[in-house]
């Protein structure tokens, strides 16, 4: 007879890890952290569940992630007016965040991490590679300018690269992904890779740079020194914690 661990996590694609490494989860994100505050991040937390309008608002990210969603339809035994879906990424909270908050120049940057999991209702699991939940940390921040918002998203890719070298001494490369291969919605994805045994890269961390396409899905907008309105340039970046 099955037990219910078997049960609800061989049927869902989630798994059951027990820490039995040199270094515990809790250690690795203490140390993660530690970086994040030394590059002036603030630690929120943003609900779990997005309403489908809010998620619609920027096409491609919405395409991107349409396969991957998983469905809230009722609450109760009561069905919902608008169903919510469980968290695959945060952009189109913390951009409707931003859309509320910032008005001026004075108001930028914003820094946020998020440490949290998220759900990807992927059609295959591989134990410690991808479950349908995984732990993970979010960064997000938004910038007056092109220029910043790049030069964030490539210091926190070097973050991450100088983490899995330094600390967990994992070898990582650095690159752009492809068109084809870059985060829904993005203008430019940047990751590091590391190698597996069978010789294929393992993606490792991300950083992603939006332009200002989210800023003007959303109206995220700023008075500049001159009292002119700009739009702000979103980015975001992640690091795996565990599967």
């Amino acid at each position: 007879m099955p037990s219910v661990f078997e049960l609800l996590f061989d049927t869902y694609g989630d798994h059951l890890m027990q820490e039995q490494a040199p270094y515990d989860e809790a250690e690795i994100q203490a140390a993660l952290d530690r970086r994040f505050k030394a590059t002036g991040h603030e630690n929120v937390y943003l609900p779990v569940l997005i309403p489908e309008s809010l998620l619609q608002k920027e096409k491609d990210h919405v395409e991107g992630f349409a396969p991957e969603v998983a469905w809230v339809t009722h609450g109760g035994l009561e069905p919902l007016q608008e169903r919510l879906c469980v968290r695959p990424a945060s952009e189109t909270l913390f951009c409707d965040f931003y859309a509320g908050d910032i008005h001026s120049y004075r108001d930028l940057p914003k820094v946020y991490n998020q440490w949290c999991s998220v759900v990807r209702w992927e059609k295959t699991t591989r134990p410690f590679l991808r479950s349908r939940e995984f732990l993970w940390q979010e960064g997000h921040t938004a910038h007056a300018t092109a220029e910043e918002a790049q030069e964030r998203t490539i210091q926190m890719l070097n973050l991450y690269a100088d983490f899995c070298e330094d600390f967990l001494a994992i070898p990582v490369v650095r690159g752009q992904k492809t068109d084809k291969e870059k985060f829904a919605g993005a203008e430019a994805t940047y990751t590091i890779e590391s190698l597996m045994h069978d010789g294929k890269a393992l993606q490792s961390g991300t950083s992603h740079n939006f332009g200002d396409g989210f800023a003007r899905a959303f109206g995220i907008q700023y008075s500049d020194k001159d009292n002119q309105l700009k739009y702000v340039h979103p980015v975001s970046y992640t690091h795996l914690r565990a599967h």
